[in-house]
């Protein structure tokens, strides 16, 4: 339902979404205005779906309206799309067009995301290299630390320790899961998964922070069995050890470990966040802007577990553009506490489609002070051969 528009307040006019077939899991949002200013977002997972999502339910309800209602347009966009605080394509279009919205409201005020969320809270804040490949699923090339974490762990820390970057992120358990479906882990499978943790701590000592991905695949036993396995080596977090579907199972992970516990990617919005901080069952609150439900949400999110006392750390395994409004989020949070960056990504695809990046310097990252994310896709990924590009204006064209 439209509310009107008065006066000279700005118009949206367009929203057009871009996947590109050789990043098959990507979409990007563009909402466009009356006056110019161009706000971007990006999700991942379903790109053709989001399409499709945002052609036939969000836009209806957005073009000709002021893209500075930021509030507004997302309860509207929640209450359209039916949501529940699980991840699917509904939640991944509103988080992207929610993020555009964000960088048009910066762009209207001339002022950088940060400041716009409330101010700088720090001017840069610390990263880890979550060790992926050069390309999302692809193991290649010159910064293939998807390998090196499982053949060179020892190495691979010493790389990452030259270059300033004091904490990793490493999955050696995962290619052990399937074998059981995650229902129970062997002494031998064991020894073998933690070996990188030792191989590091042998190579560099404490000088390294460890975190341990586990992508959801174990049940409580396996996962409190890894956990005791992993804790002399003094891991920096266990993270999303299982499916986020039960709420006592995690609290009791949590009870059994003296590994700080962190959760989750795999939720969306405050209220799927909701009983996991009123029972404490979590160290660390981890989210996806491109996921939970956006900017407005990643924001209310982090305001809330400042209250539980829990410090804050994005998710960003995703694209440079969630990495960008992440950035910018933690510039501002007082309990941020470190960004994820994957270096793969950053020195490869990630420049081919946005700019600027961030600025990473001395293992800490942070963003620039142009308006809004300061950040734009280059326009040659809309000519590309396997670029797919839908559109919604007020003229009905698509």
């Amino acid at each position: 339902m439209h509310s009107g528009r008065k006066g000279s307040q700005l118009k949206i006019t367009k929203i057009e979404t871009l996947v590109l077939e050789e990043l098959g899991t990507f979409a990007w949002v563009q909402v466009h205005t009356d006056t110019g200013l161009v706000g971007l977002g990006e999700t991942t997972f379903h790109p053709h779906s989001v399409a499709a999502f945002v052609k036939e339910v969000l836009a209806p309800e957005l073009l000709g309206e002021n893209p500075l209602d930021i509030e507004r347009h997302w309860q509207t966009m929640y209450t359209m799309s039916r949501m529940t605080s699980n991840r699917g394509v509904n939640m991944c279009a509103l988080s992207a067009v929610d993020m555009a919205l964000w960088d048009i409201f910066g762009q209207a005020v001339g002022q950088p995301l940060y400041q716009v969320l409330g101010g700088r809270f720090r001017e840069s804040i610390r990263i880890y290299n979550t060790c992926a490949g050069p390309r999302p699923g692809q193991s290649e090339g010159q910064w293939d630390d998807l390998v090196a974490q499982w053949e060179r762990p020892g190495e691979l820390a010493e790389s990452l320790l030259s270059e300033g970057v004091t904490a990793m992120k490493v999955w050696p358990f995962d290619r052990y899961a399937g074998k059981t479906n995650g229902q129970f882990i062997g002494a031998q499978d064991l020894e073998a998964a933690t070996r990188p943790f030792r191989e590091i701590r042998e190579a560099v000592g404490d000088r390294m922070d460890i975190a341990l991905e586990l992508h959801n695949r174990w049940n409580l036993p396996a996962a409190i069995q890894i956990a005791k396995a992993v804790e002399p080596y003094n891991p920096m977090w266990f993270e999303d050890c299982m499916v986020m579907d039960n709420v006592e199972a995690l609290l009791e992970l949590k009870r059994s470990t003296t590994v700080p516990v962190c959760v989750s990617e795999t939720l969306s919005t405050r209220w799927g966040f909701r009983e996991v901080l009123e029972k404490l069952a979590t160290d660390i609150v981890m989210i996806d802007i491109g996921w939970v439900g956006g900017l407005s949400e990643a924001r209310k999110i982090g305001y809330a577990a400042e209250t539980y006392k829990l410090p804050y750390a994005p998710h960003d395994c995703t694209g440079p553009v969630t990495l960008m409004a992440s950035v910018h989020l933690c510039m501002h949070l007082p309990n941020a506490v470190i960004q994820e960056t994957v270096r793969a990504f950053l020195r490869t695809w990630y420049g081919e489609i946005a700019d600027p990046l961030p600025d990473i310097h001395d293992g800490h990252i942070s963003a620039p002070d142009s308006p809004g994310l300061g950040m734009k896709l280059r326009p040659e990924v809309f000519k590309r051969t396997d670029a797919r590009i839908t559109v919604s204006d007020l003229g009905g064209a698509s």
